[in-house]
């Protein structure tokens, strides 16, 4: 498994396409792997033989471990008479040495426990090989973000499962009941005492069943794990871009023919973005439990729609390194490569910042869920033109102009009205305060 990233450790394998006894030249695709949101194909490394595939479709392997067997002899053959090797599990060398006995048949782990906890794929894993049931995984204190269980955690707690009394469940259990009293006695109007019951659903006929792919049920989880998380508050300004309408109509073709880059209104939004941050740094933070943690870059990640209609946002570090040039660069790189299925993990790690251009879908505004573990995202709408009063030394004119609506979520747990209020005005300041004579 090849190193794709400082922040990947492992990567699940989605699909094989080579089968044992086929030929595989130098570089060719051999399959395909996904990280997080983004899938990559892994070419072979030399030609030959495929006389092994180590592990299965859906297996979680760490980086550096080897995920096939290539012989580079023209006359290499596939034993098919010898005995099946299992595929290691990701955790097997830890597995080995705190359990001896195998695991027990339990029910299935839910990505979301009904306490709202998130539980990532491996730790999933590790759960079902271990025989660990939904209440002793709820009942371990993790000590990821916002209390989330690593996998060093479940580890941990491997060694001692066989030593301990029910206890453990037992408090688990013991938290849900008083959990669901205190909600039974406080109940929500509309919900009856049920917060995380699901609806029953009918289908009716002629209705479709269509399965989530991959990447469809990684975005639900994390929509779902960030409105858990996150109490939402969105505020709206309306920002007169007039001048930038009027700026970029007028260097556009010049840009490109002395950049090679076509210029859009993102780069632009990001701009103002990124001087917004710089001037309340607060809203460039994240929430560990009660620990703030204030961040040093600012690394703006861009919500960008595919062609399969998912979503995914590649992350510009550094942003408030670059001039407008050099995040139309990169802007217009990221998009490409995103529609390509060509981003790497390290692609869309490391944001501080979210922004989303509903404006692209002809949207006017939208209510934009926070991309954890950051606080705020932004949402801008597309512009319009509107009729508006404009103030002169002459007196008040009626006149057109570009308007365009700039919608602020955040969280309400770290972020205020009036920071969250002040940051989005900001940046509409700064839009609306563009030098319509400003060189590129």
């Amino acid at each position: 498994m090849p190193k794709m990233g400082e922040s990947v450790a492992e990567a699940t394998i989605i699909k094989w396409l080579k089968k044992e006894g086929d030929k595989i030249a130098a570089d060719e695709t051999v399959l395909e792997i996904a990280t997080d949101k983004v899938d990559s194909e892994i070419p072979s490394t030399a030609e030959g033989t495929l006389i092994k595939r180590l592990f299965n479709e859906g297996d979680v392997v760490q980086v550096g471990k080897a995920i096939a067997i290539i012989s580079t002899d023209a006359n290499a053959t596939v034993e098919t008479s010898a005995p099946e090797v299992k595929a290691p599990a990701a955790n097997q060398n830890a597995a080995k040495e705190v359990s001896a006995s195998p695991a027990k048949e339990v029910a299935a782990i839910e990505k979301n426990s009904a306490s709202g906890k998130f539980y990532s794929p491996l730790v999933r894993n590790i759960a079902k090989e271990e025989g660990i049931s939904m209440a002793e995984l709820d009942s371990i204190q993790g000590t990821g973000a916002n209390g989330r269980v690593t996998k060093n955690d479940i580890l941990a707690y491997v060694p001692n499962k066989g030593k301990q009394t029910a206890k453990p469940v037992e408090t688990a259990t013991q938290t849900q009941t008083q959990t669901q009293t205190s909600v039974k006695e406080t109940p929500a109007p509309s919900s009856n005492g049920a917060a995380h019951q699901k609806p029953a659903i009918a289908v009716g006929a002629g209705d479709e069943i269509i399965e989530m792919d991959r990447m469809r049920k990684l975005i639900a989880d994390h929509m779902v794990m960030s409105k858990h998380t996150s109490p939402h508050v969105t505020s709206f300004v309306e920002a007169d871009v007039t001048n930038i309408v009027l700026w970029r109509e007028k260097v556009k073709k010049n840009f490109e023919k002395r950049e090679g880059e076509k210029l859009t209104f993102t780069p632009i939004f990001i701009e103002a973005l990124v001087k917004a941050i710089k001037d309340f740094p607060m809203i460039n933070v994240s929430l560990d439990g009660t620990k703030i943690i204030k961040r040093k870059n600012i690394n703006i990640g861009m919500a960008a729609a595919l062609p399969t209609g998912n979503l995914i946002v590649p992350v510009i570090k550094n942003a408030d390194t670059l001039n407008l040039v050099g995040i139309t660069k990169q802007v217009n790189d990221l998009a490409t490569r995103a529609r390509a299925g060509k981003l790497s993990p390290d692609d869309i790690q490391g944001g501080t910042y979210t922004i989303s251009n509903v404006g692209s879908f002809g949207n006017v505004m939208g209510t934009p869920i926070i991309n954890q573990p950051q606080v705020a995202i932004m949402a801008v709408g597309a512009i319009k033109k509107k009729p508006a009063v404009i103030e002169t030394e002459h007196g008040d004119l009626i006149g057109i102009r570009h308007f365009m609506y700039l919608s602020h979520s955040y969280d309400h747990r770290v972020v205020d009205g009036s920071l969250g209020g002040q940051f989005v005005r900001r940046v509409a300041d700064y839009l609306e305060q563009w030098d319509i004579n400003r060189e590129f």
